[in-house]
């Protein structure tokens, strides 16, 4: 009874958010207001107890809201000086088959996007240079969303694990009965990081189907054939790219920290795919499209159909475009080196 008690909150937002289709601005609020009196009610914890652990939340809050600000400044100043528009240019000619830009795009880009800001940003991005490219929405919000399963954990830098996992778990009295048994890691930040690398490890073998997943999905659902068949048909190239990010996510995992499988390896998988997609390799004897638009399905669209206006023009170069992103990685590897180089 206790542990539905305490579970409660938690149904309660699930049904809210997916049954009640509530915004997250009005459900959580709710569920904050039923956790609160649960604990005082139930649990007999002290008022001011509750309001300070409130306060916690706040401050936490607003570590969060720093991280994802930061991300989504570079995003839009990236966006607004048209380095956005050279990225998206830079995939037009990669390859014409539709499955294989999912992966490219969705995959291992939107991996690295995730792993650099957070919080749903590969929808925000990957999804409409989808549609650019010729996608239809419902499809390239598919593709986006899907590919979020494996990154999300080490996403924004490694914030789920580095706030989410470490304020759950910091000051627990089990934190420390694990710590002093034998075998275990020394530390608490041993601690962490081990669960860090398990996390990868649990989702790089399930990451590794993600990409065939996804084009089985294109092809069965939005392809003129409805076809699971002409999905499995890039199995090589998907299982491919599957593991040309999961292997050194998983790495990245266990032996650098939580901040980089997402986004180092996201950049490695882009890095190796498209160089693999230019030299031909595990490519597809025929390319696969989608049916032409009008043929598409009302529901493709939803309530925004795709621009017909000219994309804009990007007004720099395809290393200025990345160099952001890549100074980014460099600066977390020095900070992570930093205190090894003082030793």
């Amino acid at each position: 009874m206790a542990a539905l008690i305490a579970i409660s909150p938690l149904v309660v937002v699930f049904l809210l958010l997916v049954f009640r289709r509530w915004p997250a601005k009005r459900t959580m609020p709710v569920g904050y207001v039923l956790t609160a009196l649960l604990a005082f009610f139930y649990w007999q914890v002290p008022a001011v107890r509750i309001a300070a652990a409130s306060l916690q939340g706040l401050i936490i809050a607003g570590e969060l809201l720093y991280i994802v600000f930061g991300a989504l400044l570079l995003l839009f100043v990236l966006k607004h000086s048209g380095a956005v528009a050279a990225i998206r240019d830079g995939f037009r000619g990669i390859s014409p088959d539709r499955r294989i830009q999912a992966i490219i795009l969705a995959w291992t880009f939107g991996s690295f996007i995730e792993g650099a800001s957070g919080f749903g940003t590969p929808a925000a991005v990957a999804g409409p240079l989808l549609v650019i490219l010729g996608f239809p929405p419902m499809a390239a919000v598919v593709a986006a969303l899907t590919i979020q399963s494996t990154p999300v954990s080490f996403g924004a830098v490694g914030t789920p694990i580095l706030i989410g996992v470490n304020t759950g778990l910091e000051g627990q009295a089990l934190v420390t009965e694990f710590i002093a048994r034998p075998g275990a890691p020394e530390t608490y930040h041993e601690m962490l990081m081990t669960i860090a690398g398990e996390v990868a490890v649990v989702h790089g073998i399930i990451g590794t189907l993600i990409p065939l997943f996804v084009v089985c999905l294109l092809t069965r659902f939005f392809g003129a054939n409805r076809s699971w068949r002409e999905g499995l048909a890039v199995w090589k190239f998907a299982i491919f790219a599957g593991l040309a990010f999961t292997v050194p996510y998983v790495l990245l995992g266990l032996f650098v920290g939580p901040e980089f499988p997402s986004l180092l390896g996201g950049l490695i998988a882009l890095s190796i795919t498209v160089t693999a997609t230019k030299l031909g390799l595990f490519q597809p004897n025929e390319p696969w499209d989608f049916p032409p638009q009008s043929a598409w399905q009302p529901d493709w669209l939803g309530s925004f159909p795709p621009p017909k206006n000219q994309p804009e023009q990007p007004t720099v170069s395809l290393w200025a475009a990345w160099a952001p992103y890549l100074l980014v990685g460099g600066l977390l590897v020095l900070i992570r080196l930093e205190p090894q180089l003082r030793s």
